[in-house]
């Protein structure tokens, strides 16, 4: 029998002590109560990509933002006429307040206050680009009780000189805010300058916005200055709500000329005799407030989810159960 294998085909009971091992397994002790653990935040590491917390900018001193633009039909045009402009009002919430067809961009001029007419306009602001910053509009909505955040570019130079030889190198920043979204990142910073007098209507303030933006994917790093008045007296609003009150223009980009154009193919249109084109407007405009009132923002997938049963397009509009 083989002396080295003493314990084979022995009983448990009558095996040989082992001593025991050096390095002992512990239990861990008991974890304290939920509410007797400290809270501690984790701190950000090297590695770490998220961006720090950025506010949310409050809603405002109770007044309603409205952006007023235009957008061309293309495919309204025609060997004898040119392609018809629509012109809209909409809130800053995507709701579309008014429309009005003109026959060329610079009609928009004098639609502006046909447009306006049927809208309250009591508290509220009024965001526009640079072709409506005219002295007309600035005298018509101070005296329909509404403030105005008015572009100032070339076409206007004597007043585009003035504001953008302010000492804006002295001013005392009064906004930043930083973005990374869409393969890109995006710095804005917003400063302001108070004015006893400005060669524009009732005008109280002087902005100035520095975007700064680098593209991920390619690159490429663009700079771009904006200036910008606005009746607005200094106190009335704070940084945040201006900055927010102007990126919040370019939302009827976005919610409505963008959906139109490529999720309805307007710009396809034949469409061009008399008012059609705006009736055909309406109509889309008329889809869009139905679907975003009922909790969609993706347009074209809520298009797509009402044309698979007849009974949808009913049950939003509140005609039928």
């Amino acid at each position: 029998m083989d002396q080295r294998r003493p314990c084979v085909g022995l009983p448990r009971s009558r095996l040989p002590h082992r001593p025991a091992l050096r390095h002992r397994v512990r239990p861990a002790p008991p974890h304290p109560a939920p509410s007797a653990r400290p809270t501690r935040r984790r701190r950000p590491g090297p590695g770490d990509r998220r961006l720090p917390h950025r506010p949310r900018a409050p809603a405002g001193p109770g007044l309603r933002a409205i952006a007023v633009d235009g957008n061309a039909l293309r495919g309204s045009r025609t060997h004898v006429t040119g392609h018809v402009t629509l012109l809209d009002a909409m809130d800053h919430t995507g709701h579309v307040l008014a429309q009005r067809q003109v026959t060329d961009e610079s009609n928009e001029i004098p639609a502006i206050r046909p447009l306006l007419d049927s809208v309250d306009l009591t508290g509220t602001v009024i965001t526009a680009d640079a072709l409506h910053t005219q002295h007309a509009h600035g005298t018509y909505l101070r005296e329909r009780g509404a403030h105005y955040i008015a572009q100032v570019k070339a076409n206007h130079p004597g007043l585009f000189d003035r504001v953008r030889r302010l000492p804006w190198r002295e001013i005392t920043l009064d906004h930043y805010d930083r973005t990374r979204a869409h393969h890109r990142l995006e710095i804005r910073r917003l400063k302001t300058a108070a004015f006893t007098h400005l060669d524009y209507p009732d005008a109280r303030q002087a902005l100035q916005v520095v975007r700064w933006r680098k593209d991920f994917t390619t690159g490429k790093l663009t700079i771009e200055r904006l200036y910008l008045i606005t009746g607005l007296p200094p106190g009335a609003a704070t940084g945040a709500q201006l900055a927010d009150w102007i990126r919040g223009h370019w939302k009827i980009e976005n919610l409505l000329h963008h959906v139109r154009d490529r999720t309805f193919r307007e710009d396809d249109s034949k469409i061009h005799a008399g008012h059609l084109p705006r009736i055909m407007a309406g109509l889309r405009n008329l889809a869009i407030g139905v679907h975003r009132q009922d909790g969609h923002t993706n347009i074209a997938a809520a298009l797509r989810h009402t044309a698979r049963d007849w009974r949808r397009p009913l049950t939003a509009l509140g005609i039928t159960g």
